[in-house]
C-alpha cells in the first residue's frame, strides 16, 4: 500500500540576497542584477522576488538590514517547523522566503494591490510550493519584538494561504477569499479587530457581494472605505479591514480545525 508523504516546509534564505541587490549602483545595472538573480538564468521568476522594488532607495536597504539583524529568517523557520508539526497529515511539500515590498516611497508598490496579488494572484509561486512572506517598508519604526512575531504569524498564514489554495484552488469570489484568509489567520493565531456590534454591521454590509469576482467591490470589502476611496473605488462604509475581521470570525466559528481543513 501506497502511503502519503509527510508534510515538509523549508525556510529559503533571501534576505541577503535582497540585500546585496541595493548595492548594486541604482539603476540599469540593479535591475539587470535584479532579474538576473529572480531568474536565476531561467528566464522564468524561479525565485519570489516579484514584490521587491530594484529601484528602491536608502530605505529598503535600511528594512533589510533590521530584518537581518533580527535574525527574522530564524524566527520563520521556527513557525515553519511548528506548521510541518500542525501539519503533518498534509501531503505536501513547500518552501518559505521572506520578501521585503516597497509601498513607501517611489510608484513600484501599491500596498493593496500588492497584498492582493501575493495573497490571490500567485498561480506561478502556488504551482511551485512557494509562500512568500511580505514585510512593507511602511512598517516603521523597527522594533525587533513586534518584527519577529510579525515574521512568525505571517509565516504561519503564508504556509496554510499556499496549501489552501493547492487543495481548493485559487479563490476567486470574495465568499471564497474571505473562506481562505480566515481559516488562515486562524492557523496564525490572530484575534479579531472589530468589536461585536461593529462585526455584526459590517457582515450585514459584506453578505450582497459575497459572489463578487470584481475587484472594486472585494478591496472595498476587504480593506475598508480608506483603501477603497484611495484607489478610485466606491466605499462601502466599513472599517479597516473589516472583511478580514469577518473572515477571521467565521472561521473561529467553524466546528472544523484549520488543520483538519487541510488534511
Amino acid at each position: 500500500m501506497l502511503h502519503a508523504m509527510p508534510f515538509h516546509v523549508d525556510l529559503v534564505p533571501l534576505l541577503q540576497i535582497e540585500r546585496k541587490l541595493y548595492d548594486v549602483p541604482r539603476g540599469r545595472e540593479r535591475f539587470d542584477a535584479y532579474v538576473a538573480t529572480m531568474t536565476m538564468g531561467t528566464g522564468e521568476a524561479t525565485l519570489p522576488l516579484t514584490a521587491l522594488n530594484p529601484m528602491g532607495r536608502e530605505h529598503v536597504a535600511a528594512m533589510l538590514d533590521h530584518m537581518i539583524e533580527f535574525d527574522l529568517e530564524s524566527a520563520a523557520r521556527e513557525a515553519a517547523a511548528d506548521a510541518q508539526r500542525r501539519l503533518a497529515d498534509a501531503d505536501d511539500s513547500l518552501r518559505v522566503a521572506l520578501v521585503v515590498a516597497d509601498d513607501l516611497k517611489g510608484g513600484w508598490t501599491n500596498r493593496y494591490f500588492s497584498e492582493m496579488v501575493n495573497r490571490f494572484e500567485r498561480k506561478y509561486e502556488v504551482a511551485h510550493g512557494w509562500a512568500t512572506v511580505l514585510f512593507w517598508t511602511s512598517e516603521e519604526p523597527f522594533d525587533e519584538f513586534r518584527m519577529v512575531e510579525r515574521a512568525r504569524a505571517a509565516t504561519f498564514a503564508a504556509i496554510y494561504r499556499t496549501l489552501h489554495e493547492r487543495k481548493y484552488g485559487a479563490a476567486k469570489t470574495l465568499r471564497a477569499i474571505m473562506a481562505q484568509e480566515g481559516r488562515a489567520a486562524r492557523f496564525a493565531g490572530e484575534s479579531v479587530h472589530l468589536e461585536g456590534s461593529e462585526l455584526q454591521r459590517s457582515r450585514a454590509v459584506i453578505e450582497p457581494y459575497l459572489d463578487s469576482t470584481l475587484y472594486p467591490a472585494i478591496v472595498a470589502a476587504l480593506y475598508g472605505d480608506e483603501a477603497a476611496l484611495s484607489l478610485g473605488y466606491s466605499p462601502l462604509g466599513l472599517p479597516e479591514r473589516a472583511g478580514y475581521a469577518v473572515a477571521l470570525a467565521d472561521a473561529l466559528a467553524e466546528p472544523q480545525t484549520p488543520e483538519s481543513a487541510l488534511s
